[in-house]
């Protein structure tokens, strides 16, 4: 029997968890109420629970019938810094602070997923750990979450996660094999020159024009020191100087940006080539430059396994129609690709667009952005039945993943070059 129909059976009561989490937001590493909640949910289900993982993390335990091997299903809690402008009914009560990244969809679509599981316990071939991840918009929860032991005891042997996606309708999910995020990694630029009148620039070695120089050559890094094959972005967010008058060029310039590649030796490259053209610009015009680079989220490579398996359960309880393979990778960043690091999995996108209102189309981190509650019961479904499949597919496979090698991904690096 399809696990749809447990999915179904626990639609309401996740809708009405999700509509409370919504209501009370809270931003990363501050998840103390929906962490209560969520432990209050997993216990009454019969769950064993850990609380306190990383910080405010909250780990349920489902053993199955039967031994066999673990997998684990991810969700993040946090919310956004964001005055929500939904005007629902169930709009944040925590002014400045928003669900409006779908993190209130992913939590109780878990909790649905480990109450309709727990019912079916006695028919599991092993073990489902629930991992309800703090602090994924700020970073380091996921990474938290690792240091803490989640991974082990007992030792997960792959892990799925989904992700709100306003690019497609409800009831329809995306796959893809291989790259599906990228790294996402940071930087600050500090150009310093010799400051004075405006009126006078050449008494003056001006940062202003040096940083602009700089911004420039930096797009030069993609287009000319990596393959056209590789996909990256180099993007400047910031642009300041220490000038506060019309008629004083500044004595320093701060720069600060973002890198999202997907390939490894790509990611290792780009701040070498930056860090060279960023010094030799500003020597070049009297000047001097700093270049930090601090390294992020991991990239999100999916295993090809693990899709087939979510691809496999799809097609049982939504129909295979409803599966849309994504062509191309996302440039955006998930944590999820921490847990990749040590174990094979894969992340899918859940549409939640509704053709009754136009707002549940617009971009993640929007204001006003709202997502169908429908996709609720497809989240459900496809994981707990993914779940089902991966145990039972691999309750004769005895063999142990050491932490810190993706079994699975021995290629990977091959996959998205």
């Amino acid at each position: 029997m399809s696990f749809r129909s447990s999915a179904e059976k626990w639609k309401d009561e996740a809708i009405r968890l999700r509509r409370h989490i919504h209501q009370n937001p809270e931003l990363g590493h501050q998840e103390f109420e929906t962490a209560k909640l969520i432990a209050q949910f997993l216990e009454d289900a019969g769950l064993e629970v850990q609380t306190g993982v990383g910080g405010t993390g909250v780990v349920g335990l489902l053993k199955g019938g039967r031994e066999g091997r673990t997998i684990g299903i991810r969700a993040d809690m946090d919310a956004l810094p964001i005055l929500e402008k939904t005007g629902l009914p169930f709009a944040s009560v925590h002014e400045g602070v928003m669900h409006a990244c779908g993190h209130d969809v992913h939590t109780a679509i878990l909790l649905g997923t480990a109450a309709a599981l727990s019912e079916h316990r006695d028919e599991l071939q092993g073990t489902v750990k629930f991992i309800f991840q703090p602090a994924e918009e700020v970073q380091g929860g996921a990474t938290d979450l690792i240091e803490a032991g989640v991974l082990l005891n007992p030792e997960v042997n792959a892990i799925i996660a989904l992700h709100v996606w306003p690019d497609l309708p409800a009831g329809k999910i995306g796959l893809r094999k291989g790259a599906m995020l990228a790294a996402a990694d940071a930087f600050d630029i500090r150009v310093t020159g010799k400051g004075g009148h405006a009126a006078y620039p050449h008494r003056t070695v001006d940062p202003v024009i040096i940083a602009a120089q700089i911004i420039t050559a930096l797009q030069t890094v993609v287009s000319r020191n990596l393959s056209p094959l590789d996909s990256s972005v180099i993007s400047i967010t910031k642009l300041q100087s220490n000038s506060h008058a019309y008629n004083v060029i500044a004595g320093e310039v701060q720069l600060r940006g973002t890198i999202r590649t997907h390939n490894p030796e790509t990611r290792e490259a780009v701040p070498v080539y930056m860090k060279r053209l960023i010094e030799t610009i500003a020597e070049g015009f009297g000047g001097k430059a700093e270049f930090d680079y601090y390294r992020g989220g991991s990239p999100v490579i999916n295993d090809d396994r693990i899709v087939d398996v979510i691809e496999q359960a799809a097609a049982d309880t939504i129909g295979r129609e409803a599966v849309v393979y994504l062509k191309e990778p996302s440039m955006g960043a998930e944590d999820f690709g921490a847990y990749l690091e040590y174990v094979p999995g894969a992340i899918f996108r859940l549409g939640t667009i509704t053709e009754e209102d136009a707002r549940s189309e617009l971009p993640l981190h929007s204001d006003s952005i709202i997502f169908d509650e429908q996709a609720i019961v497809t989240g459900i479904s496809v994981l707990g039945e993914a779940a089902i499949r991966y145990l039972d597919q691999n309750s004769d496979d005895e063999s142990s993943i050491e932490l810190g090698v993706a079994a699975g991904n021995e290629h990977r690096g091959d996959r998205h070059d």
